[in-house]
């Protein structure tokens, strides 16, 4: 029975084809939009994330200043290396905590130059970033403490200046200041922000400050916690800390800021995954729309159909074999649409994240959802125009013309 009327139904749709084809042309544009459109998102959250990561794990970046209407980090003073002694000293259950001054220099080797961003830092930098060599070796004490010319490049540097030849050993100018190539950083690719992180060199905080910046100024410390101890703790000891090396006074604001990677981090996740939500909404609504597309055409059918209706009333035909006809029809017509939309929209997805550069994260769940809704659709507005022909007058429905 059920093999019949589905049978009369495929008949039914293909003797109107072009109709039926410009009918499921919107379940077809909602189902892809909806997948698309998350795994998209997914995938954009996924890369936030990752980038996110890069910046080292369980991170706490601490800078002078605030932000906000009527602030300025401007006037506020900068740490020193007495902040970076205290702190080593003072906090607990944390792996490591690292100075930063920085500043865009000129790097010279040879005939080739390049415009790179240089930090002043010790030898716990890399391990807050939680960033490794691939060749040479990190800084050593002694040399931090002497101001020792030796240097730290990134794969840009190293890429763009040295080409092909091995660069531990060699010598380039930072500024006036040639220095002695100890190590070369792993690639790490470009931030969230767009920045390339391996276009860097890394020398020691006391040859920076003595013969490049010509001051003692820190203008951001990493502090990087051990795996498993609460980053909030660690944020609420740093802040009594420097509060009373800045002589805040209770009740004054503080005039540094102190940033959690990991709660950045959630809240960029967060972020990405409500516009996600937003964007699959959004796109939900083409099925809605596709699905009142189906129940008009389903109206025209049953109008156009009438006396065919009328004569499977008059001999025999039961209003349920009737509805269950038409039911089937605007089912089967979703349905197809809903298989089109998913190889569309996983199609489009997978072509977005190439040409954005995102990882391809498919969510199964979202592709049964909406393969699913797409069936619904079917079923909700179909029913409306089953119903009607299912009811019809069988006599006055011979009488139509």
């Amino acid at each position: 029975m059920f093999y019949e009327t589905l049978k009369l139904a495929v008949q039914a749709i293909r003797r109107n084809a072009l109709r039926s084809f410009l009918t499921l042309l919107g379940i077809v544009i909602g189902v892809s939009a909806v997948i698309a459109m998350v795994t998209i998102g997914n995938g954009t959250t996924a890369k936030v994330a990752a980038e996110m990561a890069k910046l080292g794990s369980n991170v706490l970046f601490v800078r002078p200043g605030q932000f906000g209407p009527g602030r300025s980090s401007a006037t506020a003073k900068p740490f020193n290396t007495r902040d970076i002694a205290e702190l080593r000293s003072q906090l607990n259950g944390v792996r490591a905590v690292a100075p930063m001054a920085q500043q865009s220099v000129t790097v010279v080797y040879g005939s080739e130059s390049r415009n790179v961003g240089t930090i002043g830092t010790d030898g716990s930098y890399v391990v807050t970033q939680d960033w490794g060599l691939t060749a040479g070796r990190n800084f050593l004490d002694g040399e931090v403490r002497s101001g020792r010319a030796v240097c730290i490049i990134g794969e840009t540097v190293h890429e763009k200046l040295f080409g092909s030849t091995q660069a531990i050993g060699k010598r380039l100018r930072v500024n006036n200041v040639s220095c002695e190539v100890i190590g070369l950083l792993e690639e790490k690719g470009e931030s969230g922000f767009g920045t390339d992180r391996d276009d860097v060199v890394l020398i020691p905080l006391r040859t920076y400050h003595r013969r490049i910046a010509g001051n003692t100024d820190i203008n951001t410390i990493n502090v990087s916690a051990l795996d498993g101890v609460d980053t909030s703790k660690v944020q609420a000891d740093i802040e009594r800390l420097l509060r009373e090396r800045r002589g805040i006074t209770e009740g004054e604001e503080d005039d540094f800021r102190v940033a959690d990677m990991k709660q950045i981090a959630e809240t960029q996740t967060a972020t990405t995954s409500i516009l996600t939500m937003l964007l699959g909404a959004v796109a939900g609504v083409s099925l809605l729309v596709g699905g009142i597309g189906i129940m008009n055409i389903m109206l025209v059918s049953v109008t156009e159909r009438t006396r065919e209706i009328g004569i499977r009333l008059a001999i025999g035909a039961q209003e349920s074999q009737v509805l269950m006809q038409f039911l089937v029809e605007a089912v089967v017509l979703s349905l197809f649409g809903g298989a089109v939309g998913v190889i569309l929209g996983l199609g489009l997805a997978a072509a977005a994240s190439t040409g954005m550069s995102i990882p391809f994260v498919l969510d199964p769940s979202i592709v049964l959802i909406s393969f699913g809704f797409s069936g619904l659709i079917g079923v909700v507005f179909g029913y409306f125009p089953a119903r009607r022909a299912a009811q019809l007058n069988p006599i006055e429905a011979l009488r139509h013309e």
